[in-house]
């Protein structure tokens, strides 16, 4: 059941012509009263035929006329609207039960609570068989105004309990983390002008794109306004940027204006502050051209980035800010993924909005390295080859599973189910992306004595979940992978081992698949030469060292430290 309190208005009458009359698309049938405030004396428009919508307007006015007759200020945003409907597989529910729902609701509200003689006046209308309309003027019939502050928060509890006490499909509870929901309004001008979204929705998806292109405040504002969005900016004496708003281009009211959206109203984490903590959470490198001359890509150096995240969550203000990251590593990787791949991916972005945000404080610069992957992908000017496009959408799933746990251990019922959802698109996604590579692999299997031996391995390394990965229709492009890095000096049985440690595989709907993007990453390179690599070592022990100069000219002695005597002698 959904109770969704509309921004106060000026006008009871014409509120009630709504109430009362045929709806837009005339779905409204047989309008009446199915509850009131105690003194509600007057006739029901809606049963008698002598009744008027201005008589029953003028008599919920009542307390707000006397107030404004004896005070100065008159108040004028009285006017209280709430449609209250249920689920769309819900049982039938009696006028009775309406009207004791309606109660129910404007106790919670604090428009009349309970035991309280001197509470607002108030009615609720039915027109429909799903769901009521509340409407009430705030004023008390004392004079005083309604405490009114948190009724969202309050009603929606009430909802929750009486969801439970009526039989009726129970939603999860408020957290005031949702992004606002388009008004009717909104919906029918987008429907009329052709739309796909209503405005807000528009513009959330695009100041969500434009997050990982940009490294500051000022940019973000002049990205948006260079990809088509009209922008609003409020700036201080000093001219330094306070706030924006986002415009859609021919979204304009009755004197042909521009309508702007603020970026808070637009979704709680698009406030300019929150945009400014994300953005300016990046730390200097101390050495800016490491990224760029490492041999990995973008797409490799991501999925490296997503390897610890799991280790990443223990601490709850860092676990927010790699979750909120990784978002923005989603929607990186959907606007630079190949065609077939980017419906499923922006679905996923789209999805997993939610999960980034939740009640707890992010400690940003501690997702520095989600961040940088993510600005790397979208600035980088090729596209990704097969296998490190699988790896990194593999490493997205476990990532997003990840996500949707710790939320869940947190109680955050809307973000968990908001990350499982994301799943399910990554999951397709990453079947799609590791397609061609599992044709190219089975196409080359190993010897059948290789693949005994690998299988071996395979038992040896991850006994708990051998069977299901030998018995996996991919297993064949596993021992291929397997042959490979191992002809490259890798051990496969420690590579099935370090690949099943970095994702646990019980709850992996096809195992060996898991293990082919998870080997192929962290087996693309050559196995290190460990005697070149102490010979470097020793190497660069030498060079570290000053130099000694005699009288006849320069001389370089090189002195041995006691470790390296000691390895000597051993040789």
């Amino acid at each position: 059941m959904i109770a969704a309190i509309k921004p106060a208005g000026t006008n009871t009458r014409g509120l009630l012509a709504y109430l009362y009359g045929r709806g837009t698309h005339d779905e409204h049938f047989d309008p009446h009263i199915v509850a009131g405030f105690a003194m509600l004396g007057m006739p029901d428009p809606g049963r008698d035929e002598n009744a008027t919508l201005t008589d029953l307007g003028r008599y919920l006015d009542e307390p707000v006329t006397l107030r404004n007759s004896e005070f100065g200020k008159p108040v004028t945003d009285h006017v209280w609207h709430c449609p209250v409907r249920a689920a769309p597989e819900d049982r039938y529910l009696s006028d009775g039960e309406w009207g004791e729902i309606a109660q129910r609701i404007v106790q919670a509200a604090g428009i009349a609570p309970a035991g309280d003689d001197l509470g607002c006046r108030w009615i609720a209308v039915r027109h429909a068989e799903d769901h009521i309309h509340i409407l009430a003027t705030t004023v008390r019939e004392d004079g005083r105004r309604p405490r009114l502050h948190d009724s969202g928060i309050r009603v929606g509890d009430a909802c929750r309990e009486i969801e439970k006490d009526y039989g009726l499909r129970r939603l999860k509870k408020g957290d005031r983390t949702g992004a606002r929901r388009p008004t009717q309004a909104e919906m029918h001008k987008a429907e009329r002008l052709g739309w796909e979204q209503p405005s807000p929705e528009w513009l959330q998806d695009r100041i969500r794109a434009a997050i990982p292109h940009v490294k500051g405040a000022e940019e973000f504002i002049a990205y948006l306004e260079a990809s088509g969005i009209e922008v609003q900016v409020r700036r201080g004496p000093s001219g330094d940027l306070l706030g924006y708003a986002g415009g859609r281009p021919g979204d304009v009211n009755e004197a042909g204006e521009q309508i702007y959206h603020p970026g808070s109203k637009i979704s709680p984490d698009l406030s300019l502050p929150k945009i400014k903590a994300r953005l300016e959470s990046g730390q200097p490198e101390e050495h800016p051209t490491a990224r760029r001359n490492h041999p990995s890509t973008p797409w490799h150096q991501a999925a490296d980035a997503l390897d610890t995240l799991h280790t990443d969550l223990a601490d709850d203000t860092h676990a927010q800010a790699h979750i909120t990251a990784l978002g923005e590593l989603l929607e990186a990787t959907a606007q630079k993924a190949p065609a077939n791949l980017r419906a499923e991916l922006h679905a996923a972005s789209k999805a997993f909005a939610r999960a980034q945000r939740s009640q707890i404080r992010a400690e940003d610069r501690a997702a520095h390295a989600l961040r940088s992957a993510a600005r790397d992908i979208v600035h980088t000017a090729t596209g990704p080859d097969g296998s490190a496009l699988a790896a990194l959408v593999a490493a997205l799933v476990w990532a997003a599973i990840v996500a949707g746990r710790w939320h869940e251990a947190k109680n955050h019922a809307h973000q968990a189910d908001a990350a499982r959802q994301a799943v399910q698109h990554l999951q397709t996604a990453a079947d799609r992306a590791l397609a061609p590579t599992l044709v190219e692999l089975t196409a080359r299997p190993p010897k059948e004595e290789a693949r005994r031996v690998l299988a071996g391995d395979v038992r040896a390394a991850v006994p708990d979940h051998a069977e299901r990965i030998l018995a996996d229709p991919a297993w064949s492009a596993l021992a291929t992978v397997l042959a490979g890095a191992e002809a490259r000096g890798h051990q496969p049985h420690q590579l099935l081992k370090e690949a099943a440690a970095q994702r646990e595989l019980t709850t992996a709907r096809q195992p060996a698949r898991v293990l082919i993007t998870r080997i192929q990453h962290t087996a693309r390179n050559p196995a290190p030469n460990r005697r070149a690599e102490a010979a470097r070592r020793r190497l660069t022990i030498a060079g570290s060292i000053p130099t000694q100069q005699t009288g006849i000219g320069r001389l370089t002695v090189v002195t041995p430290s006691p470790a390296e005597q000691q390895h000597r002698q051993r040789r």
